[in-house]
C-alpha cells in the first residue's frame, strides 16, 4: 500500500478495496470506498434485526444481466449499483436503471450514501453523452432517470455536462421522457436553470431528512433550505416541469417533523414527493434508529396528498427513482403497503 497524506491508498493491484478503504481509481485520484472511512466512524453500532417486509429478491435473471451488460459495455454508473438499491433486480429485469452521470466518486460524503467519496480535480468523460443516449436506446426506454454525484469540483458543479447528456439523449431518443434527480449545484440558480432548460420532464432534487437531522445526516455543504430553494426555482423557471423530492425515514425524525418537511416542500411547489425508509449501506454508516411500518407509510401518503402533492410514493423499499415512470398514476405506483405487513 501506498501513503497519501497519512492514509494508506490501495493500489490497482491490490485488488479491490473494503469499505472505508482509500484507493486510486482508473483516472488517477484517490476516493474512499463506500463514502465513509472505517475509522472515522468509531466503533460501529450494532444493525438492527430487518423486519421481514424488507426482504427483497436477490437479482438475477436474463432481463438483470442483459441491462448489467449494456451499463459495462458503455462504461456507465448507475445508482443501482453504486447506491446497493434493494429493488436492483426488479427494476433490472424490467429493462430500466437509474443512469448515474459525471462517473462514480461524489465530492461529498453524507452519512447515509455509500457512493464511493473523493476529488476528480475536473475529470469528465466526454463521451458519456453519446453513451448515455446509445444505451436508453439500446434499453429501448420510454423514461429514463437520470442522477449524478456532487461535482463540487466542476465550476458549475457539472450542470452543463449533465444538460449536455440529456440533450442527447433527447436527440437520438425523442420520445423518451427524461427525469433528472440532480445535485443542488451548491445553490447556483443558474446552474440549476441549465439542466432545467436540457429537455426534461422532470426536475428533482432530495431534502433526504428533516431540518434537525440534516447535518447529521447530509454533508456540510448540503442544506435543507439550499435544496427548497433549488426545487423552488426550478418550479418557478419553468412552471411547465414537474418537481419532485424525496425523504427517507427511520433516522430519528418525529411524525411533526415529517409533517413539517412535507409542508415546506409543497411551499416551494414541489409536485411529487417520495417516502422510503433508510436502510443503513455498511456498519460504518449512520444506524437505522427504527423501521417504519406499512401502515405507517400509507398513513404519511395520505398525510401528504392531503397537502396538496400530485403523488406521493411511500413504502418500505420506495426509493426516489423507484417506479418513477408511474408517479402519476395516481395509485402508489402500483404498490400495496397492505400485502407487506406481517
Amino acid at each position: 500500500m501506498a501513503e497519501l497524506k497519512g492514509i494508506p491508498v490501495v493500489t490497482a493491484d491490490a485488488g479491490r478495496p473494503k469499505s472505508g478503504e482509500k484507493y486510486l481509481t482508473p483516472q488517477g485520484f484517490t476516493a474512499i470506498r463506500d463514502g465513509v472511512k472505517a475509522r472515522s466512524a468509531g466503533t460501529p453500532e450494532p444493525a438492527l434485526r430487518k423486519p421481514p417486509w424488507l426482504k427483497a429478491r436477490a437479482p438475477s435473471g436474463g432481463g438483470f444481466q442483459g441491462v448489467k451488460a449494456v451499463v459495462r459495455e458503455h462504461r456507465l454508473a448507475t445508482v443501482c449499483e453504486e447506491a446497493k438499491c434493494p429493488n436492483i433486480g426488479e427494476c433490472w429485469n424490467a429493462g430500466t436503471a437509474t443512469l448515474m452521470l459525471m462517473g462514480a466518486v461524489c465530492t461529498r460524503a453524507c452519512r447515509f450514501c455509500s457512493v464511493d467519496t473523493g476529488n476528480p480535480h475536473g475529470w469528465l468523460d466526454p463521451e458519456e453523452p453519446e453513451n448515455a443516449a446509445r444505451t436508453v436506446e439500446l434499453m429501448k426506454l420510454s423514461y429514463v432517470v437520470l442522477t449524478s454525484v456532487d461535482r463540487d469540483d466542476l465550476a458549475d458543479g457539472g450542470a452543463a455536462h449533465y444538460a449536455a447528456c440529456v440533450r442527447a439523449i433527447r436527440r437520438r431518443n425523442p420520445g423518451t421522457a427524461v427525469e433528472a434527480l440532480t445535485p443542488d449545484f451548491q445553490g447556483v440558480l443558474a446552474d440549476v436553470a441549465t439542466v432545467v432548460d436540457s429537455g426534461i420532464a422532470v426536475f428533482a432534487q432530495n431534502i433526504e431528512t428533516v431540518r434537525r437531522l440534516t447535518h447529521p445526516v447530509r454533508d456540510p455543504r448540503a442544506g435543507y433550505e439550499q435544496t427548497l430553494a433549488v426545487l423552488a426555482h426550478a418550479k418557478r423557471h419553468r412552471p411547465d416541469v414537474l418537481t419532485k423530492s424525496s425523504l427517507m425515514l427511520g433516522l430519528g425524525e418525529t411524525d411533526e417533523e415529517i409533517a413539517t418537511t412535507l409542508s415546506d416542500l409543497r411551499a416551494a411547489q414541489v409536485d411529487i414527493v417520495t417516502l422510503g425508509q433508510y436502510l443503513r449501506p455498511t456498519m460504518h454508516h449512520l444506524p437505522v434508529e427504527r423501521f417504519v411500518t406499512p401502515a405507517e407509510f400509507d398513513r404519511y401518503r395520505e398525510l401528504a396528498l392531503g397537502l396538496g402533492f400530485l403523488e406521493c410514493v411511500s413504502g418500505p423499499l420506495v426509493r426516489s427513482s423507484y417506479r418513477a415512470e408511474q408517479a402519476l398514476n395516481r395509485n402508489n405506483a402500483g404498490l400495496d403497503n397492505r400485502s407487506l405487513a406481517p
